[in-house]
């Protein structure tokens, strides 16, 4: 199970959740508001390498292929 830093669209409280599958619904622990991953974390490779063009959102980011 994979730990995510996540951050409160209500208050701005950033916090890690640990959770079943990456888009795992996650509320706030603090206003108990829906919460919105946080891409501002930093990344590494299988490795433990930083990687150098990965952002973190899979989505978005093309460094690791």
């Amino acid at each position: 199970m994979p730990i995510f830093q996540y951050r409160c669209v209500h208050c701005g409280k950033k916090f890690e959740e640990l959770v079943q599958k990456y888009d795992d619904p996650v509320r706030c622990p603090a206003c108990g508001q829906a919460a919105e991953r946080d891409w501002s974390g930093t990344v590494f490779s299988a490795t433990g390498q930083k990687s150098k063009h990965c952002s973190g959102n899979c989505k978005t980011c093309g460094g690791c292929k």
